[in-house]
């Protein structure tokens, strides 16, 4: 009689509260994402307006696509700060390739050359970072600055003339011109890549190694798991994702961005959208969902600074706090589980 008071005893202590049931991390983005939107739906009646939301989307294509395929990165326990450099890079590569070639065969060459040099990157970063034991936040910043010296370099080639690397070439643009069921070509790749990425993190055996591989490595090494392979895998995939959002937004620009702020601007909007979706930037959690709801919800306050006419030094001010903001919230749902 003592042993089943006992044990019920025991499974009441252990069982979790209202309070630790409750999905903070979702709650954490979704809550604001919602809030913002309805506020700028009420406070600007172009916001919902199907341009403003196509073109906030169509310009958001790029990023989303680079932040999906890092938020396995920073799950497996990484992080790459090398994404905008390679989104440059293979801009650069892409542009120089079709301008060379010519024609619809340049077109194609260049599509593919950018997005394999970005594979490259990727495989690159991972297996240093993996069999060279260095610290990835360090390999991947080293890199950053290698892949912009090489940007130059490449970007001299296929210069013709004083000025930017132009690709205005119809058999190229219409990757960005295209628009299917009047949505851009773009944001429907962008949908598709999401989506893939989402279930694979989340349906497949690969995405539960993602999550043992930041959560605990040597545990997941002793469970079988090639830690190692798994991470230079999430590399890779952030390096194809920065290749095809390079080769779209060239399609969409026509000019190559060779103005090294970019990419810190896109590495750094990036990460923030990753840390605001409620992504662990210690490893081990987080959601390609929640990270999509990040990046928007960065965009719909730049838009809405925009649209309201808000002076646009606040936007790095209001960026920044919430950054903290999600960056304590992390900390916080942490030590709550201790």
């Amino acid at each position: 009689m003592s042993d089943t008071i006992g044990i019920k005893i025991i499974d009441v202590a252990a069982s979790p509260s209202p309070w630790q049931r409750v999905p903070w991390r979702s709650i954490a983005i979704v809550v604001p994402f919602l809030a913002v939107f309805i506020a700028l739906s009420i406070g600007s009646p172009a916001f919902l307006g199907p341009q403003n939301i196509g073109n906030v989307l169509d310009r958001q294509a790029g990023i989303l696509i680079v932040a999906a395929a890092s938020t396995l990165v920073i799950i497996a326990g990484g992080i790459d700060l090398s994404i905008g450099a390679t989104y440059m890079f293979t801009a650069v590569i892409c542009g120089t390739v079709i301008i060379k070639v010519g024609g619809e065969a340049g077109a194609g060459f260049g599509i593919a050359a950018g997005v394999l040099a970005g594979l490259l990157v990727g495989l690159a970063n991972g297996v240093i970072i993996t069999y060279l034991k260095i610290n990835p936040l360090i390999a991947t910043l080293a890199m950053s600055f290698i892949i912009l010296g090489a940007t130059k370099l490449v970007s001299q080639f296929g210069k013709q003339g004083v000025g930017q690397i132009r690709v205005d070439f119809p058999e190229f643009r219409w990757l960005a011109t295209t628009k299917p069921l009047g949505v851009s070509l773009p944001t429907w790749i962008a949908f598709v890549i999401i989506v893939i990425l989402a279930i694979v993190l989340w349906r497949t055996t690969f995405g539960r190694y993602v999550y043992a591989a930041g959560g605990n490595a040597e545990a997941a090494r002793l469970a079988g798991i090639r830690v190692n392979l798994v991470r230079i895998s999430t590399f890779a995939l952030t390096g194809l994702a920065a290749g095809v959002a390079g080769v779209l937004d060239l399609a969409r620009t026509p000019s190559v961005p060779e103005n090294d702020a970019i990419a810190t601007t896109l590495t750094f909007t990036v990460l923030a959208g990753i840390v605001v979706g409620g992504t662990s930037i210690l490893g081990g959690e987080g959601a390609v969902w929640r990270t999509v709801l990040g990046i928007l919800f960065i965009a719909m306050l730049y838009n809405g600074f925009t649209l309201l006419r808000i002076d646009p030094l606040f936007q790095g001010i209001a960026l920044g706090t919430i950054i903290l903001v999600a960056v304590g919230f992390d900390a916080w749902s942490k030590f709550r589980r201790r």
